[in-house]
């Protein structure tokens, strides 16, 4: 598991991350969400969704990763996307994001 997938299981952990579509959606939209990660695998319309709502609402997103090691580093099934909450977790996750 790489650093990024190992501190989304941090934030996770810290309860610091929703996943899944909805989730998400509603983080973005009651501004919570500090950052935004889609899987590569997520259907077209999804990450346009969440490209478009994000731009929107300026909130940093990225398209990495597949949908099960999402879902690993979160604790669940597959997942298609997941948001950060929290300012440090976000900042530490582009910063490595970035430099990838």
């Amino acid at each position: 598991m790489n650093k990024i997938f190992s501190m989304m299981g941090l934030a996770t952990k810290a309860g610091k991350t929703v996943s899944g579509e909805f989730s998400v959606e509603k983080a973005i939209r009651e501004n919570k969400a500090k950052l935004v990660v889609v899987s590569r695998e997520a259907s077209e319309n999804t990450k346009k969704l969440f490209l478009n709502k994000c731009a929107y609402y300026k909130i940093p997103v990225y398209i990495y990763g597949t949908k099960k090691e999402l879902g690993c580093c979160t604790g669940k099934a597959e997942r298609a996307s997941v948001a950060i909450l929290e300012e440090g977790f976000s900042k530490s996750i582009i910063n490595m994001l970035d430099n990838k």
